[in-house]
Formats: structure tokens, sequence, C-alpha cells
């Protein structure tokens, strides 16, 4: 059996991201889950780019602040203590608006881990 016990402040920040993201699943060597904390500023998004995943179901979870999410569907936007769930095949863009009155933090999980992210383009 193997466990860890992670302070996601003490790892490095993930290079060429939009945002400051630190890689838990990286530093616990898990296979099969996606984990990363997420750390947004005013202007800032989560994701590299507005896009899908073909499998995996991810979940972000609001530590602080309040997370902004735009799907085909319409904006969602999800208050500290609150989880957004994107299922398969389901496009999401989660940021912090510009005009936000801090940052917001998230825990983003997602599974399987290696499933790509497809672009998205909301104009097609």
């Amino acid at each position: 059996m193997a466990y860890h016990t992670l302070d996601p402040d003490a790892l490095p920040e993930t290079d060429d991201y939009p945002c400051d993201r630190r890689g838990l699943s990286d530093a616990a060597e898990l296979h099969a889950l996606h984990a990363a904390t997420y750390a947004m500023d005013p202007g800032e998004q989560l994701p590299r780019t507005y896009h899908y995943h073909e499998q995996r179901e991810e979940l972000f979870y609001v530590l602080d602040g309040t997370l902004h999410v735009e799907t085909p569907d319409g904006e969602f936007v999800v208050p500290a203590d609150q989880v957004f769930v994107a299922e398969p095949e389901s496009a999401h863009r989660a940021y912090n608006p510009a005009d936000a009155d801090g940052p917001v933090r998230v825990l983003g999980v997602g599974a399987p881990k290696t499933d790509i992210a497809f672009p998205y383009d909301p104009d097609e």
C-alpha cells in the first residue's frame, strides 16, 4: 500500500499554463486519476483552451472565490464550496472574469487521466 500527504503550495507550478496550476496526480504518481489545484487571478482562465474530452469526466470544486464556466449551454457561476461537473464530450472553459473581486482557487479532478483535450470553437 502507498499513501501520500501533499501540500499543493509546495509543489512546482506547471510550466506554460494560463494560471497557477499544481499537479497533484503527478506528485502522487497517480495513473488513472487527474488531480490538480488551480489559482486564477482576475482575467485568468483554468484550461489552456475552450475544450472537451471524449471520455474524461471532470469536476471542479471551488475552494475560494467564484468560478465562471463558459459552455455551449450558457455560463455557470459556481461559488465557493460548490462543484461544477462536465461530462464527456461537454465543452467548457473555466475562468475568473477580468472584473472579479479577487482570485479563485479550485481543485480539479478528472478520469481517465490521459484523455486529451480537444479544442472547441463556439463559432462553429
